[in-house]
């Protein structure tokens, strides 16, 4: 079984940019974010469980309405646990055969609670953190995805803390800088990654 590598750090921290710099330079990459979205969206084995849980209003046949979904999750606590009890053990399913299935020179398990979750804890050879100052993680959230600054803040609040996330990581990659810098560090990683052995 090859390496595998989480990759991890709050909403608008750069973990699709940084995942991506690691693609070109050969590592299979497993998103979990892609694969949510995979199993929730239309024709989606989620499907029909969380509109069993929902109702069809929330889940229609076009996929589950993410931001309404979203809302929902932050607003009441017993929904986002019923929302987690039925999407979690899918996505860790579809992961774990993705990445038994991984042929680059090692897997990059992309996932935003990947330390929260505790799930993967013991089943990684590696945790990789992305880090930026949280003034600026709220701004490149904002602009990318229309949320309010107020809703960013809620979603970080249900995340790690920064430095608790630095705690447990092996490795950093600072993403405050261009993206030129951040494709660097990438390089550098996957150079130690490779040279270190399995």
């Amino acid at each position: 079984m090859i390496r595998r590598v989480g990759l991890t750090g709050g909403i608008g921290s750069g973990k699709s940019t940084a995942a991506a710099f690691l693609a070109a330079l050969g590592a299979s990459v497993v998103d979990a974010d892609e694969v949510s979205r995979e199993l929730s969206g239309a024709g989606g084995a989620a499907l029909a469980p969380l509109r069993e849980a929902f109702g069809p209003e929330r889940v229609p046949d076009t996929g589950l309405d993410r931001a309404a979904m979203r809302a929902l999750a932050f607003a009441d606590p017993a929904a986002r646990a019923r929302l987690e009890a039925v999407l979690h053990p899918l996505i860790r399913a579809e992961c774990e055969r993705r990445l038994s299935a991984a042929t680059g020179p090692y897997a990059l398990f992309v996932v935003p609670l990947l330390l929260e979750s505790g799930a993967w804890a013991g089943r990684l050879d590696r945790v990789v953190v992305m880090d930026l100052a949280e003034a600026l993680q709220v701004a490149r959230t904002m602009a990318r995805s229309g949320l309010s600054q107020a809703e960013v803040r809620a979603i970080m609040a249900a995340q790690w803390p920064r430095w608790r996330r630095l705690q447990a990581a092996d490795e950093v990659l600072w993403n405050g800088g261009e993206a030129a810098q951040l494709e660097a560090q990438c390089r550098r990683l996957h150079e130690r990654l490779l040279a270190r052995p399995a």
